[in-house]
């Protein structure tokens, strides 16, 4: 009996050559693809943050010097710049700002301690929500800045109307936001808190207030804006120091470099308060994961 072909062990003992198997072809080495969200992040941010800025302040100063803009109309940055240099050599501007940042301090305190303690007495009681909430809802429909005559005649011309208008527009956006908070504390931490063994006082301090800080510090950024707006209405009446004095003065004798100087001064104090409370809100929220961005 023949076999029709010699299985493979015995080819291999035999000695015939076997056929080896094709070699595999050489591999490229992979260069990773680069994302488009790894080339944008390859552009520091404070230089990405800068470009509309800078950009509009080119604009601006070609048509300045194009006479698109007229002097009369609005100055050019250059003009303004020098104006500016001017005021904080002759010491007007930092004593206009002396002035004005302690209107915005005493009338920021007077506001955060007035809204949340009407805050902490509505949101943590219902009686205290029955006796306040319909009161402050009602007269924070009311447009505070139409209260400056008012104001005026129960506090007269001096600071206290200022003051007052500061206090009043802080006090009623930390009132919302901080009440808010605490009546938006999760039910289940409540709940946890009571089975933990925490008191009344207990679960104010370790669960109810810890959870309403997030709204607090929203609050506090929201009336540090109002304090700068109010603040702008208060000195533009019957001031005789400060941003507003020096932009009344420049706006009798039409000087919009100076006027722009203060504006640019107003949005500087706003911008540094603004850093401030978002700092502080880092070092206090910490425990609290943010969604960055992509």
């Amino acid at each position: 009996m023949s076999l029709g072909h010699a299985p493979p062990d015995i080819c291999a003992k035999s000695g015939s050559p076997r056929q080896s198997p094709p070699a595999a072809p050489a591999l490229e080495p992979v260069t990773p693809r680069t994302s488009p969200g790894s080339r944008r992040r390859s552009v520091p941010r404070w230089l990405r943050r800068t470009v509309g800025p800078l950009t509009l302040l080119a604009l601006w100063q070609v048509l300045s010097a194009t006479g698109v803009l007229h002097p009369d109309s609005l100055a050019s940055p250059g003009t303004i710049a020098r104006a500016g240099a001017d005021l904080i050599a002759d010491g007007t501007l930092p004593h206009a700002m002396g002035v004005s940042l302690q209107r915005v301090a005493v009338g920021l305190l007077i506001g955060v301690v007035i809204g949340t303690a009407l805050a902490l007495a509505s949101g943590l009681s219902r009686l205290g929500e029955d006796l306040v909430d319909a009161s402050v809802q009602m007269l924070r429909t009311v447009p505070w800045v139409g209260l400056i005559p008012l104001f005026i005649i129960w506090f007269g011309i001096g600071e206290a109307p200022k003051v007052a208008l500061i206090a009043l527009g802080v006090a009623f956006h930390l009132y919302l936001n901080v009440y808010a908070g605490i009546r938006g504390v999760d039910e289940q931490l409540i709940e946890a808190g009571h089975a933990l063994g925490l008191g009344r006082w207990g679960l104010i301090r370790h669960v109810v207030l810890p959870g309403a800080l997030p709204g607090a510090m929203t609050g506090l950024r929201y009336s540090l804006a109002t304090a700068w707006l109010a603040l702008v209405f208060g000195e533009s009446i019957n001031a005789d120091a400060g941003i507003g004095f020096l932009m009344n003065q420049a706006r009798e004798f039409f000087r919009t470099d100076v006027i722009v100087v203060c504006l640019v001064v107003y949005a500087f104090l706003g911008l540094t308060a603004d850093v401030i409370v978002r700092s502080l809100e880092r070092l206090l929220l910490q425990w609290r994961p943010n969604f960055t961005g992509q």
